[in-house]
């Protein structure tokens, strides 16, 4: 498996697969996912930054350039909601409904802790029905690689 971490460009991608879901305010749940997903050969496109450099006025639409080319080019989609009481993840959400909109291979997990789960789970039983949405990180790693594993 190969971990791309903010690279502008990727030719040579493996079973390209990307991670989605909150960042800021959320922990790093990235690592874990990646990790889970070391032994499969498959390419894991991961936004998330070991430092965001907040000062240069230019990094916000390069990453959101990047996640908006990456979420595209994935053969699957998986979407996190950890539990953030505080964060309601707007881009996250705004992601998943063009994924959605644009038919993309999904699985999707919201932390019960996830302050708009309910909103995540009914929103995709009207527009991916039978699309379960899991309630663990762990569960949603297995349900991503058995996904992987099927394709």
């Amino acid at each position: 498996m190969t971990c791309e971490f903010r690279r502008p460009s990727v030719s040579d991608s493996r079973n390209p697969r990307a991670s989605a879901g909150g960042i800021s305010h959320c922990p790093d749940w990235q690592k874990i996912t990646t990790a889970a997903l070391d032994d499969l050969d498959v390419t894991v496109f991961n936004p998330r930054r070991a430092t965001f450099p907040l000062h240069d006025p230019n990094a916000e639409a390069a990453q959101v350039g990047w996640e908006f080319r990456h979420l595209r080019r994935a053969d699957l989609v998986m979407f996190w909601f950890p539990d953030s009481p505080n964060s309601h993840q707007p881009i996250a959400l705004y992601e998943l409904g063009m994924a959605v909109a644009e038919g993309a291979d999904l699985v999707v997990g919201a932390d019960g802790g996830y302050v708009r789960r309910t909103n995540v789970v009914a929103q995709l039983s009207h527009a991916c029905p039978g699309l379960h949405v899991y309630s663990t990180l762990a569960d949603t790693i297995k349900a991503c690689r058995t996904a992987i594993r099927s394709a």
